[in-house]
């Protein structure tokens, strides 16, 4: 399969367009767990452009009906991109400090599992050079079920904290 380039600008400009407000093409899971995932990867598929519909361990939304786990559930989304061989979007687990725009960040709020899934929209200064680099208020992030849009990563309190960083698409 090809790979071609994630296109980060394109999918920090879909969160900034609907951070506030839900795309009516895709149903608002808000009431139902939270909309935070299903967000995120209407960004990420607006900077990838390919879906994976690979029968349970895709990554897919046709309708409430009809969508992967991995289109809504945080866990199953990490999972999905840190492992995707097929089509689709690939990530890795990577240190903080190599952040870039439209990469995903996730959060553990103390519970057995992460909980919620925030697209990076703005480094502010430029990216990190090294671990001791990091600085949260300097990441800014759009997100749903608690809507926000370019909030610092900072005004969040978690337990635990990891970064899907993507490599690239493999196309069909």
């Amino acid at each position: 399969m090809p790979v071609v380039p994630y296109r980060r600008q394109d999918a920090v400009n879909y969160a900034l367009r609907w951070a506030l407000s839900h795309n009516p093409a895709y149903y608002d899971f808000t009431n139902m767990g939270g909309d935070c995932t299903n967000f995120i990867s209407q960004c990420v598929y607006a900077g990838s452009g390919v879906m994976n519909f690979t029968p349970n361990t895709g990554w897919y939304y046709l309708s409430l009906a009809n969508r992967a786990p991995a289109w809504t559930g945080v866990e199953e989304f990490y999972r999905f991109m840190v492992n995707n061989q097929g089509a689709g979007p690939f990530a890795e687990n990577a240190p903080l400090y190599k952040v870039e725009i439209g990469d995903v960040i996730q959060l553990n709020f103390g519970r057995p599992r992460f909980g919620h899934s925030l697209l990076v929209c703005e480094i502010t200064g430029g990216g990190f050079s090294s671990p001791a680099d990091f600085s949260p208020h300097r990441v800014l992030i759009s997100t749903h079920t608690e809507n926000a849009r370019l909030r610092p990563l900072s005004t969040y309190f978690w337990n635990d904290i990891r970064l899907i960083h993507f490599l690239g698409v493999r196309t069909w």
